[in-house]
């Protein structure tokens, strides 16, 4: 495997670490908040330190931009994404949710064949189903059960919107410098949800909004590790590991609020990790192979 690939996925599996403490941050708060409003103070969190790191000229560059047209529709996809999965959520258990949601990695990698042209080799494709195994045990989706319904629906539709968004950020990401691509995502989420604040602002005391803010700073890191990842290696690679946000959301689950694993959530963490390490040592044998045909 090449250097690069390895780095892209060292930076991804971060990247989705950063992603899980958000969520966890995001869970704390909109026990008393409305969504969109979190999801405001950290866009506008994000979009405030590239404006600090880049300045005039970054604006100028983000509004100019070949990639601006394809991250307008990238972020509708996102923010659609976000209001399916947190509809979903109110009505699904996080065994369902989770699983469901997972399934966005398969379609990433669906998606990488016709959109992206991406050979998918045979490993991918095991480590993927692999680590999706490992999210049905943890999730233990059999033993809570399953009923098709409209939040059913939802959390699927929500996978559907995220796999697409992620493609499209990897045709984006070649093209253009990750600062400037998180400069035009965040002020896309900003104009979209500012104008709900004279209707629909629900008053937050100071601890929450600097949780907000926070929650912002991790999420702009998480993003600028996701974008310099997707730069760096094939969607269809870096795909399974995703599902390691799952590990961080239990060990983040147990250290915030005292939820024990169970051993079928051990067990389903041990597959994730294994898809992960099924795709690094598959890649590294693939290199000296494709060396010695050269």
């Amino acid at each position: 495997m090449p250097n690069t690939a390895l780095f892209g996925i060292l930076i991804t599996c971060l990247s989705y670490a950063l992603f899980s403490m958000q969520d966890a941050s995001v869970k704390w708060l909109v026990a008393g908040l409305p969504v969109w409003q979190v999801l405001l103070i950290r866009s506008v969190t994000i979009f405030a330190l590239c404006l600090a790191v880049g300045r005039r000229p970054l604006m100028y560059r983000a509004l100019h931009s070949p990639v601006f047209k394809p991250l307008f529709i990238r972020n509708v996809l996102l923010l659609a994404a976000w209001l399916a999965f947190y509809t979903a959520a109110r009505d699904l258990g996080l065994a369902q949710l989770t699983t469901l949601y997972y399934a966005a990695p398969i379609i990433m990698t669906l998606l990488s064949i016709p959109v992206l042209g991406e050979e998918v080799p045979l490993n991918r494709w095991v480590a993927l189903l692999i680590g999706f195994a490992g999210v049905v045990i943890a999730s233990n989706i059999i033993g809570a059960g399953l009923d098709l319904s409209l939040p059913v629906g939802l959390a699927l539709l929500a996978a559907l919107f995220w796999a697409i968004a992620n493609v499209l950020l990897r045709k984006t990401a070649l093209s253009e410098t990750s600062l400037t691509q998180m400069t035009i995502s965040n002020g896309f989420f900003v104009v979209f949800l500012a104008p709900l604040v004279p209707f629909a602002w629900v008053p937050a005391p100071w601890p929450d909004l600097a949780l907000m803010a926070v929650t912002g700073i991790i999420a702009g890191a998480a993003q600028f590790a996701l974008f310099e990842g997707m730069r760096r290696a094939p969607i269809s690679m870096l795909a399974p590991f995703e599902y390691t946000s799952l590990i961080w959301a239990f060990i983040l689950g147990f250290l915030i609020w005292g939820e024990v694993p169970a051993a079928h959530v051990i067990l389903g963490a041990v597959l994730i990790f294994s898809a992960g390490l099924v795709i690094i040592a598959s890649e590294r044998m693939r290199r000296p192979r494709a060396a010695a045909k050269i």
